[in-house]
C-alpha cells in the first residue's frame, strides 16, 4: 500500500478554509477503475483506495501513523497561496489603466 499525506485545498464554492485545515492520509489506487456495463457507474475492486480517508491535525501526527504503520507514503507541502490586494476604489481610480466606461 502506497500512500499519499496532503493538506486539501479550499472548495471553489465558498471562501473560508474550513475544512481544509486537517492533514490527509489518503491511499494510491492499486488498480484502475473500470465502468460498469449496465449503469456506466466506475467501480474498483480496491477498497481501501477508494473508502479509507484519514484526517489529521497536524502533518507530524500523519507521518507518525503511516511509519508506525509500515504505510509507505508521499508527503506534499502546501504552496502558500498568492494574495492579490484589491480594493473596490481603485475601479473608480483617476490613473486606472483602462478607461471607466460606465
Amino acid at each position: 500500500m502506497f500512500a499519499r499525506i496532503f493538506r486539501p485545498a479550499k472548495t471553489a464554492m465558498q471562501s473560508g478554509r474550513a475544512k481544509a485545515a486537517a492533514w490527509v492520509l489518503e491511499f494510491e489506487p492499486s488498480d484502475a477503475r473500470r465502468s460498469d456495463p449496465l449503469m456506466g457507474w466506475t467501480q474498483t475492486g480496491d477498497t481501501e483506495s477508494s473508502q479509507v480517508r484519514l484526517s489529521f491535525e497536524t502533518k507530524e501526527e500523519a507521518v507518525r501513523y503511516a511509519e508506525s504503520h509500515g504505510i509507505a507514503f508521499q508527503l506534499f507541502d502546501p504552496k502558500p497561496a498568492k494574495r492579490i490586494l484589491k480594493a473596490y476604489a481603485d475601479n473608480f481610480a483617476f490613473g486606472r489603466r483602462t478607461p471607466w466606461t460606465h
